[in-house]
Order: C-alpha cells, then sequence, then structure tokens
C-alpha cells in the first residue's frame, strides 16, 4: 500500500451536496454507545484528544521556536564564555581570541540542524538524544580549540568550559522538549487524523492495522455504495457518501482524507479525486500492497509524527512558523499601541445606539474551522445578521451613523487583533467569509469549485483580494470567483515579505478608495 497523492481535476459545484454531517460531540457519542466505555477509548476514536487540524499543526511547529531558544541560548552562553576568556574587553578581542567561539557556536547550531535533532521521532528513546547533543557538543568544542591552536593559541580552557556550559545549557533545555513532545504525542496532538473513502478490504485492513498499532486515528469512512456498506467498518462508522464528505463538520479535524478504492477503476478514481480536489484537506489515493511489509511501511510514514522539518526543500512550515512570528511580534505591538483607541470606539459605539459594543460571528477559519470573529459592531442591535444571508448594501439601513465611519475606515475590524494573538487568524490572507454566507440566494461557498482552497491558510485581517480591490459584500457569482482567484493566488505566493508589503499597502488602498461598499 503505497500512498501517492493524486488531484486529478476540480470538482463542479453542483457535486457540493450536503449531507448528513455530525460534529465531534456527536462522534464521540457514538463511540461511547457503540463501541462501549472501554473501547471508546482507544483504536480509532480517542474521544479525549479532538484537536483540529490547526491546533495539531501549531504543536508541529514547536520546532521553530525550540531551535530559535536553543540559538538564543547558545549565543548567550558563547558571548558569556568569550568575555570571560579574554584578557581585555571583548570590544577589543583579537580575532585569535574571538574566532573560536565563534566557530564553535556556529558548527553546534549547524550539526543540532543537520543531524535532525528537532524532529524528535518516536521511535529514538531520550538517552540516544541526549548522547547525540554531547557529541555534538564535543564536536563543536574540538573544532573550537583545532582553531584557537591554529591561530597561534588562544583561551583554551575557556573553550572547554563553553563547551560543557553549552551540553549543560542543552541538556537543560532538551529535557524540557522531550516532555512537551512526550505529552503532545499522548495527548494525540501529534497523532494524525484521517478518514478513509471507500468501505473496500483496503480500508478494512488499514483500520486494522492503525487499532493494533493505536498511532492513527481513523475517524470515519465514507462511500459512495451506501445501499451495500456496512454501518461500521472495524468499528469505524460509514458517515455518508463521497458528497457527504465534501460539507461534514469533521472536515476541520481531518489532517488527509485517504482514497482506499482499486485503482484499476480509473473513471470512478478520476471522478472521485476530483470531487476530493476542491477540499482544503490533503487527499490520498492507497494502493494495494505489493509485498507483506509495504502495508506497514505505508502506517510508519503516516504515523511517524514527528514535528516539522527544519531541513529539506519543503518549506510550508518554515513559512508558517515566520507568519506565526510576525503575527505575534507586529500583531501585539499594535494591540498594545490601538487599545486606548478600541477602548474610544467602543464606548462610542455604546453611545451612538442601544446595544453591545462588540459583535460576533462564526466564520470560516483554517481547514474549513469555524471559529468567532470579532469586530465592532455597526449595525443596530435588532438587526444584527450573524450569518450575513443579507450582504451589505449603499444606504442599509441596518448601519448605524457611526457605524458608517467605522466600515468606511475598517476600523470595525480592530477587535480581530484578539483572534490573531489566539491563533485564529492572522494579520495576512484570505477574509474570513460567514458561515453559510449567500450571494444571491445561493449559498456563495457552493458557487466556484475552488472555494475551499482559500482555506489552506489561516484567514486575515487584510490580504491580497483585499488590496486588490475585492472586499466587502459579494453581490454576484463573478465576484465571488474573482474573490477566490486572488485568495488562492495568495495561498501559492505567500511570504514574509509579500505580508510585510500587503501591511504596508493597506491603509491607504483602504482610506484611498471610496467607492467600495464595506
Amino acid at each position: 500500500m503505497t500512498p501517492t497523492a493524486a488531484l486529478l481535476s476540480p470538482a463542479e459545484p453542483d457535486d457540493a451536496v450536503a449531507g448528513p454531517s455530525l460534529d465531534a460531540r456527536g462522534l464521540r457519542e457514538m463511540a461511547e454507545r457503540g463501541l462501549g466505555e472501554g473501547a471508546a477509548r482507544r483504536g480509532p476514536f480517542r474521544p479525549e484528544v479532538w484537536l483540529n487540524a490547526r491546533q495539531r499543526h501549531a504543536a508541529r511547529l514547536a520546532a521553530h521556536y525550540f531551535r530559535a531558544i536553543d540559538v538564543s541560548v547558545v549565543l548567550a552562553v558563547t558571548l558569556l564564555c568569550a568575555w570571560a576568556g579574554s584578557p581585555t574587553d571583548l570590544a577589543q578581542a583579537t580575532v585569535a581570541e574571538a574566532a573560536p567561539f565563534g566557530a564553535g557556536a556556529l558548527v553546534l547550531l549547524a550539526l543540532l540542524r543537520s543531524l535532525d535533532l528537532y524532529r524528535f521521532p518516536s521511535g529514538r528513546p531520550a538517552v540516544m538524544h541526549l548522547g547525540a547533543l554531547a557529541g555534538v557538543a564535543a564536536a563543536s568544542t574540538l573544532v573550537a580549540v583545532a582553531l584557537a591552536v591554529a591561530l597561534g593559541g588562544g583561551p583554551l580552557s575557556a573553550l572547554v568550559v563553553w563547551g560543557g556550559v553549552s551540553l549543560a545549557s542543552l541538556y537543560g533545555l532538551h529535557l524540557v522538549w522531550l516532555d512537551r513532545v512526550g505529552a503532545w504525542r499522548r495527548s494525540g496532538a501529534l497523532t494524525p487524523n484521517v478518514v478513509v473513502v471507500g468501505a473496500t478490504r483496503h480500508a478494512e485492513a488499514l483500520i486494522r492495522a492503525a487499532l493494533e498499532r493505536r498511532d492513527v486515528n481513523v475517524l470515519g469512512v465514507f462511500d459512495d455504495r451506501l445501499a451495500r456498506s456496512p454501518d461500521a467498518v472495524e468499528g469505524v462508522p460509514v458517515l455518508g457518501d463521497s458528497g457527504a464528505l465534501l460539507s461534514h463538520r469533521i472536515l476541520p479535524f481531518v489532517d488527509r482524507i485517504m482514497v482506499a478504492i482499486d485503482p484499476k477503476a480509473e473513471a470512478r478514481v478520476r471522478h472521485l479525486m476530483g470531487r476530493l480536489g476542491s477540499l482544503p484537506n490533503e487527499v490520498t489515493l492507497l494502493v494495494d500492497p505489493v509485498r507483506p511489509g509495504d502495508r506497514e511501511d505505508a502506517l510508519n510514514r503516516l504515523a511517524d509524527s514527528r514535528l516539522a522539518p527544519l531541513n529539506g526543500r519543503k518549506d510550508d512550515d518554515r513559512r508558517a512558523f515566520n507568519k506565526r512570528l510576525l503575527d505575534l511580534t507586529v500583531g501585539g505591538l499594535a494591540f498594545l499601541a490601538l487599545l486606548p483607541v478600541m477602548a474610544l470606539i467602543a464606548a462610542l459605539v455604546k453611545l451612538d445606539s442601544p446595544g453591545p459594543a462588540l459583535f460576533r460571528q462564526r466564520r470560516h477559519g483554517f481547514n474549513q474551522e469555524e471559529i468567532v470573529v470579532w469586530k465592532f459592531r455597526t449595525m443596530k442591535h435588532a438587526s444584527a445578521d450573524a450569518t450575513a444571508s443579507r450582504q451589505v448594501t449603499h444606504d442599509d439601513d441596518r448601519i448605524t451613523r457611526l457605524g458608517r465611519i467605522l466600515r468606511s475606515t475598517s476600523l470595525d475590524e480592530l477587535p480581530q487583533l484578539l483572534n490573531v494573538l489566539t491563533g485564529e487568524m492572522s494579520l495576512v490572507g484570505p477574509r474570513p467569509h460567514a458561515v453559510g454566507m449567500k450571494t444571491g440566494q445561493v449559498e456563495s461557498a457552493r458557487l466556484v469549485a475552488d472555494y475551499a482552497h482559500r482555506h489552506r491558510i489561516k484567514p486575515g485581517m487584510t490580504g491580497w483580494a483585499a488590496i486588490k480591490g475585492s472586499r466587502g459584500p459579494l453581490h454576484s457569482a463573478q465576484d465571488v470567483r474573482r474573490r477566490v482567484q486572488l485568495d488562492v493566488e495568495y495561498v501559492e505566493r505567500q511570504s514574509v515579505w509579500l505580508d510585510l508589503w500587503i501591511m504596508l499597502v493597506t491603509v491607504p488602498v483602504l482610506l484611498g478608495d471610496r467607492a467600495a461598499v464595506r
């Protein structure tokens, strides 16, 4: 069973047929009723650890935080030891005195990264990890001492002390990292959640192996041949057909969709993969194993839930880490700076019209997760539209006098800085649309096949579409297509530099646009 990613063609809008859905609580109850109290807490369900994809992805990014802290501590130890070992002021130290410390620190940090010591795989004992740290520290110290000798002799004793203090510091830090990763692995934060499409013998074998290993959570099975499908496969419930999966509330909890149908049925595979290709979740085609060990190898690759890699050409995790770091620094500073302004706006909203100062609305976030987004209230309290069933128009009678000013300047969006700091949103990204938002009489998500692709990244307070003129209400299918096209373009191009540019031009673009309805 060799997993092969296969996204062939986009699904048609008409394929997005809503089906029966269960949320996480419903699945927990089903597990407890159907499998019994003891079985409900093992195997594919584990109802006590239901974390959505965004929460598990945040745990994976911990590797970058671990390395950033390691770098800071190693540099601090290096400067301290270099200062202590220098016969003069550190600023006046010679190359022969300073270079060995710098070289040792660079070698130490490079080896930590190149030897993959930030992945913490489940099969590596803690003793082996700590032993690798000792080897890295010893090699770095030897390089530093050799360079000092080559340069005519330097503070050799200080270099040895540097190596010992660096090792002790790394031991202390990595014992904490090992403890945190172990806790995440036990809680399921690093355990992949999958759903299987196709109630076939391939699916049955996969689920049986997952039950035995207990390191892959199979949340449910979907099959288009419901009339011939059982109610459950190895204890995992059959939740509907592929149409039901397209709109199922379980999707925010799913890391991967595994298609377990016979690849020889090419037409069916192409059609099914095309439909599932409209979802933001990763889709994998399961192929019947050729050798006895193929299934075990595939599960090992799936279940080896290590932290995000720091090496290699794939940089999605690095981009996500850099983006989160930007959100925390810029968002935190902006929140503190704008806190008096937000307090003043809240008071003015209360004075302008009866009702609360803040308005909250359920919107789609990363991987179609439903999040609660905060805004200053700009409409009359009695006319608040939490589902955006009626989008805003010019001279909308629901908007208050102050609300028109807040919407025209986008000051009503400032409370979303709280969503940014909690990790539900980003400063830059596709704007979060309300759950069930309609364009005309049709739900907006049904108008464009690639609509869900905009959920492959966190929603933002501003974004590429916003500075390109697509902002505010969507009154036609053409508006929806334009917004989705720009959002998907941003998802594919996202970088820290692009985010900084978008933030830089957002204010002048929004204030200079008097035509857009907001």
